[in-house]
């Protein structure tokens, strides 16, 4: 079976299970989507309209417009799992981390105090390990205080079947065993993935103009970039952002034509590149779509992840909350990826 065929068939929700997953900063639905196709029933809450039609639109679950807060009030959940906003600590922003209004940390602590699910999970960008390590101590500190086990890694979607290098940080909590997917050998490539679709030129496509040809050359040039930044069908993308899909940016994500142009990918490429199915359907303007896709958890690799996690809530050994604060556990964390 090849990779299309694959991520269309694998990612299809199917409620299968008793257990009720909440995910908070649900974005578009990424996450959700691996978790429906293991079989969960999930809540998703988002600030965003457009996100959120997306995730209706495509998911056996709902997801509600909300903005959290300490107050708000959530429904029974049984797994929590999320995406706290990332802005405070990426490396690409202004890195404020806790100053930042934008942090979302505080609000999924205050649903796991809550709650007290069996298991949570948040993925987050790879910085919160480096300069913001002080804050993530801390953020790991009080789940550890509500009685949690916690493992954290930092995962490449690239190692589990995603055409993608995309490196991002995967924390879990939890009261009994939980081990993490194991890595698949085999890339997957840009022409696995889009190939069919790479080197044509739709109606809708967006070419590259002489005085941007210049620009990215230039911006590849102060950048001290080897090869230039386009999709190449024999290796993997690099890492797809809200910037490089949505931005005429001199790393914008483009295909190179045989007769020399260069063409902006388009929306149901990038969603390839990200593992969402072909079936599944962006709601929103070209901006809103692409930052959607840029913002996800590639659904297979959220798959994966809800495999795991699925392992773990059905395991037999389970610990109270007592029982882990007064344990030794040893978390096996891994902070490099090899």
């Amino acid at each position: 079976m090849n990779y299309i065929e694959y991520i269309n068939q694998t990612l299809t929700p199917k409620i299968t299970e008793n257990e009720v997953v909440l995910d908070l900063f649900a974005g578009c639905g990424g996450l959700s989507l691996g978790f429906e196709a293991v079989g969960y029933e999930t809540i998703g809450y988002e600030m965003d309209n457009s996100a959120t039609n997306t995730y209706n639109k495509n998911l056996k679950g709902r997801c509600i417009v909300a903005k959290l807060d300490l107050e708000f009030q959530y429904p029974q959940a049984d797994i929590i799992i999320g995406g706290p906003p990332c802005q405070p600590f990426s490396v690409g922003g202004h890195q404020k981390g806790m100053e930042d209004s934008r942090d979302g940390f505080p609000i999924f602590i205050d649903a796991v105090r809550k709650l007290q699910p069996k298991v949570f999970m948040f993925e987050n960008v790879r910085g919160l390990l480096y300069s913001n390590k002080w804050y993530f101590d801390l953020v790991i500190e009080e789940l550890q205080k509500l009685g949690y086990f916690i493992d954290y890694k930092l995962l490449n979607a690239v190692n589990f079947g995603i055409p993608q290098n995309r490196e991002r940080l995967f924390v879990i909590g939890h009261r009994a065993k939980f081990n993490f997917p194991k890595q698949i050998s085999k890339k997957v490539t840009v022409g696995e993935a889009i190939g069919d679709t790479m080197l044509t030129t739709p109606e809708e496509s967006k070419f590259l103009n002489e005085a941007q040809d210049r620009y990215v050359a230039n911006y590849e040039k102060a950048s001290a970039c080897i090869n230039p930044r386009d999709l190449y069908s024999d290796r993997p993308a690099r890492t797809l952002t809200c910037r490089n899909l949505a931005g005429a940016t001199g790393d914008m994500q483009r295909v190179k034509l045989s007769d020399g142009r260069r063409r902006r990918i388009l929306h149901n490429e990038a969603a390839r590149l990200q593992s969402f199915p072909d079936w599944f359907e962006f709601v929103g303007n070209e901006t809103q779509r692409f930052n959607q896709i840029g913002n996800a958890v590639p659904p297979l690799l959220a798959y994966q992840i809800a495999l795991s996690i699925k392992e773990c809530y059905n395991s037999e050994i389970v610990c109270t909350a007592d029982e882990v604060l007064e344990s030794n556990y040893q978390p096996n964390n891994v902070l490099t990826l090899f």
